[in-house]
């Protein structure tokens, strides 16, 4: 999609600080980190979010989900834990709608509530 921000990042259209690729996925660092470590996953084909994604293309899903992990290995945080996050729809806060999964660590990141 055209006017899809992390479709212009795949694209790379719009430059963004690439930590990790594979031929589904494309992983980079977020630019309003909430951790040390932040880096947001995307497929690279769009949905619009996680559910789409899902139902749309599963294995897809699970390349997100294998990517995270060696993300976060190469991040250092693998041992010492880290979190994944999908926003799905505004009221979650979801403000980019392509499908995006968030791998946050680096700190004792508390409950999520």
């Amino acid at each position: 999609m055209s006017d899809c921000l992390f479709c212009r990042i795949v694209a790379r259209e719009i430059p963004a600080t690439v930590v990790h690729e594979t031929d589904t996925t494309l992983a980079f660092r977020d630019i309003a980190p909430q951790a040390p470590t932040h880096v947001v996953l995307v497929p690279k084909t769009h949905a619009n979010d996680a559910a789409a994604l899902a139902a749309a293309a599963p294995g897809v899903l699970d390349d997100l989900f294998r990517a995270a992990g060696e993300v976060a290995e190469a991040a250092g945080v693998a041992d010492s834990g880290y979190r994944l996050l999908f926003n799905t729809g505004p009221d979650a806060g979801q403000t980019v709608f392509h499908a995006h999964l968030h791998v946050l660590g680096g700190r004792p990141l508390g409950p999520l509530a």
